[in-house]
């Protein structure tokens, strides 16, 4: 009997309406006979209250008690959702994170360290149907913890990957994965299928469908994700190991999609000392307190420039301003006028064509590129922000990504 776990994220859970409706593609997988754990979302928008509750209670808090707080939103909806199939005559319950119990590491953004199944199990030999909380698990002194923002696709895979399941389907608002951004580019196509690889990158650099963490999870376990809408019953994207692309389609673009992010801050220092450590000495400052760096140009062995996010720019600048007597550079100038533009393909590791092709498309239309990174199946450029969509339309073209009957 095929098991499959169904994630509904906050606009499918919404409201009593949409979780009615959503209590309806449940019963419909049910119906055919597959055994279903539904891991869900809180209200769309409820987090946010919730953290914002926190921030007024004290502006630092504990982590433990931020936790109790933000973990309460999967907690209405996955009552409300097993309420609604109960109604509808299924053997629905469910089941908090500590009573399966899904362990996690610590609290605030804790890591899914193991979860058991037994509760699962007992529930499909009674033919019934679990319903979890997404984003949340238990510490080791059985406290309740979080696993982060985004969480609850994670949630999904793990739980997907611990059940043997056959499938995560996740639902979200949107009808699968695009060839990039519809708003900006609407001859934009629905990618059928996509491999793990393509997908960690696109959600690295920009895309907003599924949580870069939640991808390697079901690429560690090689468990077939696939992507659909809440709201239209319109075939998704499937997300599936490299090899198996040959079992679904003969002819494929070598590149996947092309990304944008304008979350991203650039900081450039001048006057660094010509003499070996430097780098080592600001990045390792960064790294000291956590904070992620990105794409790194050096024009001059006493300049550098690298991105980081624009909500960690703050505290960058404070950090490297303390050790500057340390680095020993003369300025720091910092800009967040700027977008990363990537294109994502298993075909970049074979054709270095690919890479130049960016590049002439977008000296062609005289967009300036500020840095460049790479790797094995991604190619990302800095811009001025004020030509994001017309680098990322100009390239959807150069690439052949249009689909050919849009309007």
């Amino acid at each position: 009997m095929p098991r499959i776990v169904m994630k509904f994220g906050g606009t499918s859970m919404a409201g009593s309406e949409r979780i009615r409706h959503v209590a309806g593609l449940v019963r419909a997988q049910a119906e055919r006979g597959n055994q279903v754990a539904v891991v869900v979302s809180a209200m769309a928008g409820e987090t946010d209250r919730l953290i914002q509750f926190c921030r007024e209670a004290a502006s630092v808090y504990d982590p433990r008690e931020y936790d109790v707080v933000v973990a309460s939103g999967e907690q209405v909806t996955s009552g409300l959702l097993a309420i609604t199939l109960q109604g509808m005559g299924f053997n629905a319950r469910s089941y908090m994170g500590w009573q399966l119990p899904i362990r996690a590491s610590g609290h605030a953004a804790g890591l899914i360290e193991g979860i058991d199944v037994a509760v699962l199990e007992r529930v499909f030999g009674e033919k019934g149907i679990a319903i979890i909380p997404g984003f949340q698990g238990v510490a080791a002194d059985g406290s309740v913890a979080t696993l982060g923002r985004g969480g609850s696709d994670t949630s999904a895979v793990a739980i997907a990957a611990a059940m043997k399941a056959d499938r995560c389907d996740i639902y979200t608002d949107v009808d699968g994965v695009y060839t990039t951004d519809p708003r900006i580019v609407p001859r934009a196509r629905k990618l059928d299928i996509v491999t793990y690889e393509e997908m960690i990158e696109l959600a690295s650099v920009g895309a907003k469908v599924l949580q870069t963490r939640s991808v390697g999870l079901a690429m560690r376990y090689n468990l077939p994700l696939q992507v659909l809408s809440s709201f239209e019953d319109r075939p998704g994207t499937l997300i599936v190991r490299e090899d198996k692309l040959k079992d679904y389609s003969m002819e494929r673009q070598l590149i996947t999609g092309i990304a944008h992010d304008k979350s991203e801050a650039r900081i450039t220092l001048t006057g660094l000392p010509e003499a070996p450590g430097a780098a080592a000495a600001i990045f390792g400052a960064l790294a000291h307190r956590g904070i992620n760096y990105d794409m790194i140009a050096q024009g001059s062995p006493s300049e550098i420039t690298f991105t980081i996010p624009v909500a960690a720019l703050a505290q960058a600048a404070d950090i490297l301003d303390k050790e500057r007597a340390a680095i020993g550079y003369a300025a720091l100038v910092t800009d967040t006028d700027i977008c990363k533009i990537s294109i994502v393909g298993v075909g970049i590791r074979s054709d270095p064509t690919l890479a130049a092709r960016m590049f002439a498309t977008l000296a062609e239309r005289k967009i300036e590129i500020l840095a460049i990174a790479t790797s094995e199946i991604k190619v990302s450029v800095l811009i001025p922000q004020d030509y994001t969509e017309l680098a990322v339309r100009v390239l959807h073209t150069a690439f052949g990504l249009d689909a050919e009957d849009a309007a």
